[in-house]
């Protein structure tokens, strides 16, 4: 079997982590030129060069790359292990860091979370709210260690990663009880004339409704477009127009009584996903999301 100097790899992975052998010896607190020595060990090994100069800092080379892509799982596995055979409770909840889309209606994660905090050991979940290319990328560096969204990765993207399809509902049009009255009159013509609150293009269900709209001919009277469904919720029942909400938290949306419920559209589907780093799921709470989810969509 060819031998493998897995110090020589772990020195290239964090050098090419870092960017620069400068910010590597930072980390490893070692001397720069037994950090160069360890990476010129590992390109001589594998006959490859792995890094070539761009500026101040590193590239990795087409070599480099595929090794780095090795690498990466070789010292994720590693850590893994370890977690696995430390096996002690250290007393303090463990952490998962939850990427959020900002089209994702916040009763939608509340209710896919929800059966996180159903696990017997503790745990702490931290929310990061942001544009979901912005959040693939922050999945990418290990900033979180999922993201739930409203659509697949799109393949402009090139970051590693997975998609676990979570569910779909149909959508149903709540509004004020004034503009509920007059919408059903006459719906879905009547989405014409009645002031239209929507969700911003760059979300899935909005593209869906746009179809839907081509499809019965009807032109909706836009007054406002959202990304945070809180706030198109929270516009909604003041009166200013009537809007969709996905129809598996249609119950806790019109619970208050401000707001009432017009039409359902089937057709309509508004669908959610986890997007992890792994082909498979392994974190327990990630899981736990997973497999609850169709319970919680109400499908």
């Amino acid at each position: 079997m060819r031998w493998l100097n897995y110090h020589h790899l772990y020195y290239f992975w964090i050098v090419a982590k870092k960017g620069s052998v400068t910010e590597a010896c930072k980390e490893l607190r070692l001397a720069q030129p037994t950090v160069s020595a360890q990476l010129k060990a590992l390109e001589d090994s594998l006959n490859e060069k792995l890094f070539e100069k761009s500026g101040r800092y590193l590239k990795l080379t087409e070599s480099g790359n595929l090794v780095f892509k090795y690498a990466e799982e070789i010292f994720s596995l590693g850590n893994e292990m370890m977690d696995v055979l430390e096996g002690k409770p250290s007393g303090k909840p463990a952490i998962l860091k939850v990427g959020i889309s900002n089209v994702v209606p916040k009763l939608v994660v509340n209710r896919l979370l929800k059966p996180a905090y159903e696990l017997n050991d503790p745990l702490n979940i931290i929310c990061v709210e942001d544009q979901t290319d912005k959040l693939l990328n922050e999945l990418a560096s290990q900033n979180v260690d999922l993201i739930i969204t409203d659509s697949p990765i799109p393949p402009s993207m090139k970051v590693k990663a997975y998609n676990h399809f979570l569910g779909e509902c149909g959508v149903s049009f709540v509004g004020s009880s004034e503009l509920a009255e007059s919408a059903n009159k006459d719906f879905p013509n009547s989405l014409g004339s009645v002031p239209v609150l929507l969700p911003t293009s760059d979300s899935s269900v909005r593209q869906e409704l746009n179809r839907w709209f081509d499809e019965i001919g009807v032109t909706p009277n836009i007054v406002s477009e959202f990304q945070d469904s809180a706030l198109m919720k929270t516009m909604g029942k003041s009166g200013v127009g009537i809007f969709p909400v996905p129809q598996s938290v249609e119950k806790e949306v019109l619970e208050d009584g401000t707001l009432e419920k017009i039409k359902q559209v089937d057709s309509v589907k508004e669908r959610f996903y986890l997007i992890t780093a792994e082909r498979k799921v392994k974190n327990p709470a990630a899981i736990r999301i997973c497999d609850m989810a169709g319970r919680e969509l109400g499908v």
